[in-house]
C-alpha cells in the first residue's frame, strides 16, 4: 500500500540589513545620493512607522507581529484564475521552482512607476558591472535589460497589493547580431490573502508586498534586493518553509485530489542519527486520500457539509500526518516524529525546508501563496 525507500512587526532594514547581505560587496551608485537625500529631508515617516509598530504589536500574546501563529484553519477552493492572470505571468509562476525570501514593506513604492523602476535597476546593474563587480550569467554578458510589470488577476481582496514581476534579459558577448535577448533572472513580490489587521496599520507610504520569489544567478539575486533595499529602504531574509507549513501543504494537497490527482504524496524526512538518516516516503494517491477522508471533521448540519469541506483546521491536519508515521511505525519500527520534515511533493506542486516551492497546477496557486504570505509576514523580524 505504502512504498518506502530508505536512502510581526516590520523593521526598517537600517538596523536590520545585516541579516543578509550580499556575498559580494556592492560598490555605490547614483542610486544612493537619491536615498540620501530623501532619508534627510523627511523623518517623520518614521515616527509613523513607529507609531504604527506599536499598533501591530497589540495582534500577538506578546510584543511583535512574529508572536502569532499560523492560522489554524483555512479555506481549500480552487481557483481558475487562467481568464484573469495573463498567459505568459502565469507559465512562468506555475512549474518553475522558486527560492523564497520575505521582504518588510516598501517605502514609497509606486505601481504607477513600474517603468521607471526598469530604468533604474537596470542602470543599478550596469553600474555594478563598470565598477567590477561580477555579475555574469552562463558566460560574459554585453548588457541587461530589465522589466517591471504588474501581474493583475492574483489578488484576493481589495487590501491585496498587486503582483509584481521584476524580468532581467541579456545576450552573451559573442552572441550573433540578431540573436535575441533571453531570459536570465525572475522574481516576483507578492502579497496573497495578507492580514488585514495588519495591513490597515501600516503607514499609507508603505507597500506589503512581503512574499518574494527568485530564479537565476545568485549574483543576480543579491543585486535585485541590494537596489530594492536602497531604493523603498526595506529589507529581505531567508524564509524557510518549516515542518508545519509543509505538513499543510501535504494536507492541502491531499485535499484536492478529487478535483486534481496528486498521483503521489512524497515526503523526505531528515532523522537525527549518525550518520544522518533520509528517509523518502512515497504514498499512492488513493491511499493517501482515504487516509485523509477518515480524520476530516464530520460536520454537523447536512447545509455545512459543502462549506466544511472546503475548509481544513489544524487538528485534522495532525491527524493525517501522526496516521502517516504510525503506519510507517508498524511497517519499519522507525519512528518519524523522531525527525523533521524537509520536503513534500506531489503533482500539485513540491516545497523544501530550505525555502523552495514549485507550484505545478494554476488551480492551487492562490491556496499556496496565501500560506506562503502568512509564513513570509510571521518571519518579518521585529
Amino acid at each position: 500500500m505504502f512504498k518506502f525507500i530508505s536512502g510581526f512587526s516590520f523593521s526598517l532594514c537600517r538596523y536590520a540589513r545585516n541579516m543578509e547581505r550580499p556575498q559580494n560587496s556592492v560598490a555605490r551608485t547614483p542610486t544612493d545620493s537619491i536615498m540620501a537625500q530623501r532619508r534627510s529631508k523627511n523623518k517623520s515617516y518614521r515616527q509613523s512607522y513607529r507609531s504604527c509598530l506599536g499598533a501591530a504589536s497589540r495582534l500577538g500574546h506578546t510584543p511583535g507581529w512574529t508572536a502569532r501563529r499560523l492560522n489554524t484553519s483555512r479555506r481549500t477552493k480552487s481557483h481558475n484564475i487562467t481568464e484573469k492572470v495573463n498567459p505568459e505571468d502565469l507559465a512562468l509562476l506555475v512549474k518553475t521552482e522558486w527560492q523564497l525570501s520575505y521582504v518588510t514593506p516598501l517605502y514609497q513604492f509606486r505601481h504607477t512607476q513600474l517603468r521607471s523602476y526598469s530604468r533604474q535597476l537596470s542602470a543599478f546593474i550596469t553600474a555594478e558591472k563598470q565598477q567590477g563587480l561580477a555579475v555574469e550569467v552562463e558566460g560574459a554578458q554585453t548588457s541587461f535589460r530589465v522589466s517591471f510589470s504588474a501581474v493583475q488577476g492574483l489578488g484576493e481582496t481589495d487590501d491585496d497589493a498587486e503582483t509584481v514581476l521584476v524580468q532581467i534579459h541579456s545576450k552573451p558577448v559573442f552572441a550573433g547580431k540578431d540573436e535575441a535577448q533571453k531570459l536570465v533572472w525572475s522574481g516576483w513580490l507578492t502579497c496573497i490573502n495578507g492580514n488585514p489587521e495588519y495591513l490597515h496599520s501600516l503607514p499609507k507610504d508603505f507597500t506589503c508586498l512581503p512574499l518574494f520569489g527568485s530564479r537565476g544567478a545568485e549574483n543576480l539575486t543579491s543585486l535585485v534586493k541590494s537596489w530594492f533595499q536602497q531604493t523603498f529602504d526595506c529589507c529581505f531574509g531567508p524564509l524557510e518553509i518549516n515542518q508545519t507549513c509543509l505538513q499543510w501543504l501535504a494536507a492541502l494537497w491531499t485535499n484536492c485530489h478529487i478535483e486534481s490527482s496528486i498521483q503521489h504524496l512524497k515526503m523526505i524526512w531528515t532523522l537525527p542519527v549518525e550518520p544522518p538518516l533520509q528517509i523518502t516516503y512515497t504514498v499512492n494517491s488513493q491511499d493517501a486520500w482515504e487516509l485523509w477522508n477518515s480524520v476530516r471533521n464530520p460536520s454537523l448540519e447536512s447545509r455545512e457539509e459543502e462549506e466544511a469541506a472546503r475548509s481544513i483546521d489544524i487538528e485534522e491536519v495532525t491527524r493525517f500526518m501522526q496516521g502517516l508515521k504510525s503506519h510507517f511505525y508498524r511497517h519499519f519500527r522507525l519512528d518519524l516524529s523522531a525527525g523533521r520534515l524537509s520536503q513534500v511533493s506531489s503533482a500539485l506542486g513540491s516545497a523544501k525546508f530550505s525555502g523552495r516551492i514549485k507550484m505545478s497546477n494554476s488551480r492551487y496557486v492562490l491556496t499556496t501563496l496565501t500560506l506562503l504570505t502568512e509564513c513570509a509576514l510571521l518571519k518579518m523580524p521585529i
